[in-house]
């Protein structure tokens, strides 16, 4: 039986109040936001909300961190890790993710003592993420996989902090996740997916959507019901657009729409 949310309230307060003084890693998504919640509400001022800023984060997410920090009294720092420095994050191997929080993790650690959090939960743990690995290495801590805490128990607990807004949003990697494993992550190209992304959610209202940039062209997957009405409906309109911003953003106008699956422009090698 699955415990309600106000059960874990006390041991998750009670893990972090043995870890204080803490530094969070905070995306913006709805599995660190909650632990953000929780960790400004149990221990106030020893709890800093570290947030990184990159071409990979979209805009959307700094303003959710920076709005409910400031509504909750977070202290926020935001800081440039450093990825988009390293040609061994740009070149995109199977492995990017450890790269990625190499830097994160490594750049919240110099920022000073404290132990490092992350909002990973059960979930994270049935599939190849590699930024684990990265986790292990800085000795980051995951108190929502430290108490058994699945994805479904941590949008109950983001509800039950109030935010059922941040609770039901939908999954949200980064957008170099968007970009096929061995293309080059390039700025421009993740402005690109941003927008498309945005466009569809603005225009169509999409159950999921993500703008896949592979080798042989853009892959834009999307919900069953949504794919259906693009093909009955406006979906030759919407590829001239996509085209358009494609070329706008230096990319070749090849797109193509498909059933949305999940990490489908991961290819492992490893």
């Amino acid at each position: 039986m699955r415990a309600e949310p106000l059960d874990l309230v006390a041991p998750l307060a009670a893990l972090l109040a043995g870890l204080a003084p803490v530094r969070v890693a905070v995306s913006g998504g709805v599995d660190s936001m909650t632990l953000a919640l929780l960790a400004g509400r149990v221990l106030g001022a020893e709890a800093e909300m570290v947030h990184a800023v990159s071409p990979a984060v979209p805009a959307e997410a700094t303003a959710r961190v920076q709005s409910v920090g400031a509504r909750e009294g977070w202290r926020v720092r935001v800081i440039d890790a450093g990825e988009f420095a390293d040609e061994a994050y740009l070149a995109n191997p199977y492995d990017r993710c450890f790269h990625c929080k190499s830097h994160l993790y490594g750049a919240m650690a110099r920022l000073g003592a404290g132990v490092i959090l992350s909002g990973a939960n059960t979930d994270d743990l049935d599939d190849y993420r590699p930024g684990l690995r990265a986790a292990r290495d800085h000795g980051v801590r995951h108190p929502f996989v430290e108490t058994g805490i699945d994805k479904a128990t941590v949008r109950a607990l983001c509800a039950h902090f109030g935010y059922d807004d941040i609770a039901a949003l939908p999954a949200a990697p980064c957008l170099s996740s968007r970009v096929e494993t061995g293309l080059r992550i390039e700025a421009q190209t993740l402005a690109f997916v941003h927008a498309v992304e945005r466009a569809l959610r603005d225009g169509l209202q999409p159950g999921v959507v993500r703008c896949r940039v592979r080798r042989d062209g853009v892959a834009v997957e999307v919900d069953g019901a949504t794919l259906e009405g693009l093909r009955i409906g406006d979906g030759a309109l919407w590829e001239e657009r996509i085209a358009a911003l494609a070329v706008a953003h230096g990319l070749a106008p090849r797109i193509r729409f498909e059933p949305y699956r999940r990490g489908s422009a991961f290819v492992a090698d490893h």
